[in-house]
């Protein structure tokens, strides 16, 4: 049986925790966690200096999981992701030395910015939750979370990321600019506050462990998931659409409502869960053919507004 108390008075906490660093963003920090929970990845569009960083850098500190940040340039290697076999001439051996990616939480920072090569060595991390080098084959520890971050303003010098890898992602977000207000407080506060390397681990590995093994008890009737099937074949059928979404998004759909359900106390999911998500975790995957994203997000909310709505049945 689910214990629902548990998994809210995680959230509770991760949100609360977080916000003494990044205020007035608890619906990121709650989508961010739907992504953990689910053992999904992070796209971070944004413009530079909105907090990204700071935001992961939090999060990791409020699970106690270790943090790499790996800034993207055009002579990174994978290599410099995976790690290298060096020679150890003290010992006469080869040592494998690991890079950044065996962490719990890692930060692609500006990750269009890498060659393509560089960009691939991510998948097999991403997906497989395991990393070869030279044929040897090493599991990642789990909880496991990659965030990659881009500026979409800024093309100059940059790698798009193909379709292949951008359906990898669970989720795409954007953190946005703060309020008036939320920003005149961060500006008046002392430089010394409202650092990450302030906050405290809040949440220990076994009750992380517990939130990301029984969402999977949520429920889902059989008129949601017709809801959730109608808006998926809706894209496939929409012209104005490239592709539309494919099994693997169908999934991440249907795991992040179960999720998100849980964390608002439910054991079951209602469509509303479904419309809210949608577009974080569909629109990435939608190619509309001028590489808008909030193009392809208007489609989709008409796509959504078409599709009958199921009712509770008395």
């Amino acid at each position: 049986m689910i214990e629902l108390e548990k998994i809210t008075d995680y959230k509770n906490k991760m949100i609360d925790n977080c916000s003494k660093v990044i205020v007035g963003k608890e619906n990121i920090i709650e989508l961010m966690l739907v992504c953990f929970m689910c053992s999904g990845h992070v796209l971070l569009e944004d413009v530079p200096g909105t907090g990204k960083t700071m935001l992961l850098r939090s999060f990791a500190k409020s699970v106690g999981g270790d943090f790499k940040r790996i800034q993207f340039t055009p002579d990174l290697l994978p290599s410099d992701l995976t790690g290298i076999n060096f020679y150890n001439q003290k010992i006469g051996e080869f040592q494998f030395r690991p890079g950044p990616l065996f962490s719990n939480i890692v930060l692609a920072d500006e990750i269009n910015r890498a060659i393509p090569r560089t960009q691939s060595s991510l998948l097999e991390a991403m997906e497989e939750r395991q990393i070869t080098v030279d044929g040897v084959t090493t599991k990642l520890e789990e909880p496991f979370l990659v965030m990659a971050s881009q500026n979409p303003l800024e093309s100059y010098g940059t790698f798009p990321l193909p379709e292949a890898q951008i359906d990898r992602f669970f989720m795409r977000l954007s953190l946005g600019y703060m309020k008036r207000s939320q920003e005149m407080a961060v500006l008046a506060r002392p430089v010394s506050e409202g650092q990450p390397d302030q906050l405290q681990q809040v949440v220990t590995a076994e009750e992380t462990a517990y939130v990301r093994q029984a969402w999977q008890q949520v429920r889902v009737s059989e008129p949601v998931l017709g809801y959730i099937m109608d808006i998926i074949q809706g894209t496939r059928n929409e012209s104005a659409f490239i592709t539309g979404i494919s099994t693997r998004g169908a999934q991440a759909l249907y795991r992040g409502c179960q999720a998100y359900a849980a964390l608002q106390g439910r054991e079951y999911v209602i469509p509303e869960d479904v419309q809210y998500l949608a577009p974080y975790i569909l629109c990435h995957r939608l190619s509309s053919g001028t590489g808008a994203a909030d193009q392809a997000k208007e489609f989709l909310l008409r796509i959504i507004g078409k599709i009958q709505v199921p009712l509770e049945t008395l």
